[in-house]
């Protein structure tokens, strides 16, 4: 459950992209599931992959799994673009790339920079004597996200090991 806002969030930007790109054409803008479709479904595999993957990114609002989703969004959508009877012009190749990039991982790194301010501010305000170090704070966070990762990994192992095993009485 974790993954749903980040993938409704990126869902709005894609298509966002896609009514700002009919509309600059001068196309109408009511019509922008037909543009957006394939980047949507897109989007939705590149989620599946970035949570599957092993050694993967562990958060959807961490860069990395933003890499991911954005690859995956521009090559699938493309894919299925050009599968659909539609065109992907070298132009429009390059201003989706571009586009969505910004957008997919933009909020993603806008995030990380509020949540390492928020973490600066916490240590001042804990220690108002102390200068804020950033790779120590960089280094706390990981820590926290680390035993959140582990945290989450043995709720999934309880479960697994829970559904498989018959109940003892």
């Amino acid at each position: 459950m974790r993954y749903v806002p980040a993938l409704l969030l990126d869902a709005v930007f894609v298509l966002v992209f896609a009514a700002i790109g009919r509309a600059s054409h001068d196309e109408n803008p009511a019509g922008f599931l037909i543009t957006a479709w394939p980047f949507l479904v897109a989007l939705v595999v590149g989620h599946l992959i970035a949570a599957l993957l092993p050694g993967r990114p562990r958060r959807p609002w961490a860069l990395a799994w933003g890499a991911v989703v954005w690859v995956v969004t521009v090559a699938g959508g493309m894919l299925l673009r050009i599968a659909s009877g539609d065109t992907a012009q070298v132009a429009f190749i390059i201003v989706a790339t571009i586009t969505l990039g910004v957008l997919l991982i933009g909020w993603r790194a806008a995030a990380a920079l509020m949540r390492r301010r928020r973490a600066g501010r916490a240590a001042v305000s804990a220690d108002p004597a102390a200068e804020p170090d950033p790779v120590a704070e960089g280094d706390r966070g990981i820590d926290a996200d680390r035993a959140l990762d582990d945290e989450h990994a043995t709720e999934a192992e309880h479960e697994r090991g829970s559904a498989s095993e018959p109940e003892q009485r």
